[in-house]
């Protein structure tokens, strides 16, 4: 089973983890997303309930039409205290913190919030729903701290790198997961791929 955990398109907003939709810029990625994934021939859909992770599902699936299957337990890590505000006042409000953090000696939670373990044992009964299902190839819609916090729990290690997983991941960037059903074991195909971006600088994260 291929499991393809795509980052949602770019929202409208950069106020930290606000709900808001999608940016005209976010639509065109979901779209070129859509594109590619015709050729993967997905079985079906799922994304957090997010605005911007559910309507980038939404945009993708006018490619699909495939089944669209909303879980919760696929939100971005709860950010706390620093939720809502810009970067500008985290890094002069919360420096310390995230100075700790990006050390990467504990998996912190931030202050209020979550932590890498709270988020990998949410999203793993999302998994483990899906690997129990008779589907070859399965896209996911969610977010970045979510991808990231996957990936370092399906591979066993410690959350407190899951940092390590890129500087940055592109919006709807794809990580492929596959799940070996003999062996019950996930193996990491390919991380942060954002290939249907490539031919359109303007979409990438270094031109918001």
């Amino acid at each position: 089973m291929n499991i393809y955990l795509i980052r949602h398109a770019r929202q409208n907003s950069k106020l930290c983890n606000v709900n808001v939709e999608l940016s005209e810029v976010g639509r065109k990625q979901a779209d070129l997303l859509g594109s590619r994934l015709v050729n993967y021939q997905i079985d079906a859909l799922y994304s957090s309930h997010y605005y911007r992770a559910k309507e980038t599902a939404e945009i993708v699936n006018t490619h699909l039409n495939v089944s669209h299957t909303i879980r919760e337990e696929l939100r971005e890590i709860d950010f706390g205290d620093l939720e809502g505000n810009e970067d500008s006042y985290n890094y002069e409000h919360y420096g310390e913190f995230l100075k700790e953090r990006t050390a990467m000696t504990s998996d912190l939670a931030f202050p209020s919030g979550e932590c890498g373990e709270d988020v990998w044992n949410r999203a793993k009964n999302v998994l483990d729903e899906i690997i129990c299902t008779n589907y070859e190839n399965v896209a996911v819609v969610a977010h970045g701290g979510t991808i990231r916090s996957i990936v370092t729990g399906l591979l066993g290690m410690d959350q407190a790198n899951k940092l390590q997983f890129g500087l940055s991941l592109e919006n709807t960037s794809i990580t492929q997961v596959v799940y070996h059903k003999e062996r019950n074991r996930f193996y990491i195909e390919r991380f942060n791929d954002y290939a249907h971006l490539e031919r359109n600088p303007e979409l990438l994260r270094r031109s918001w």
